[in-house]
């Protein structure tokens, strides 16, 4: 088992590689963080293949967009992963995809949903979830909505029938009692 200072390194290693546009980086930061970001991609899509596809969209975002990556900000993950979100919302919410979805299979979607529940990856696995699920209802159930169903503030002030500024000061809450825990 990794110790977190192993982790360490090996994520130090991997950005001091990709800020000198080492493909060694890059081949390392995919042995180690493919398969969990792959797992979120499939929470949202849920399709394997279109999963797989947005994998390899994020590689080469994070490949062509290191130099804005700023360790000071946040984890190396963290950034990642919102970067492979945000293309997985953008994809499920294109009208090309929502054109596709309408005219899929049923079998396709029962396969999808046995598949998300039989999948290795699950979020408590990087320890994100279990720290959500100690937050306070009013805070846990905002920050499930946007990071994990992938709802914009808005929608999540539609949703909960809350002001938008409350949405947005539950977030920041969350947020800082979530910090806590990665310290």
């Amino acid at each position: 088992m990794e110790t977190s200072t192993q982790h360490k390194n090996r994520e130090e290693e991997i950005i001091f590689l990709l800020s000198r546009q080492d493909e060694e980086g890059l081949r390392k930061l995919y042995k180690h963080y493919a398969h969990a970001l792959k797992g979120v991609l499939f929470k949202i899509v849920l399709s394997e293949e279109t999963a797989e596809d947005l994998l390899q969209d994020t590689f080469v975002k994070i490949w062509n967009n290191f130099h804005s990556f700023d360790k000071r900000k946040g984890r190396l993950f963290t950034w990642m992963l919102n970067i492979a979100r945000n293309l997985a919302i953008d994809k499920i919410r294109s009208p090309k995809y929502q054109a596709i979805q309408k005219t899929d299979d049923i079998d396709d979607y029962v396969y999808a949903i046995d598949k998300s529940e039989n999948e290795s990856y699950q979020p408590e696995h990087i320890g994100v979830k279990a720290v959500v699920e100690t937050l306070k209802p009013e805070l846990r159930e905002v920050i499930n909505l946007i990071y994990f169903l992938g709802y914009t503030q808005s929608e999540v002030a539609e949703k909960l029938d809350i002001p938008l500024g409350t949405v947005k000061t539950r977030i920041r809450s969350g947020v800082i009692e979530m910090r806590k825990y990665f310290k």
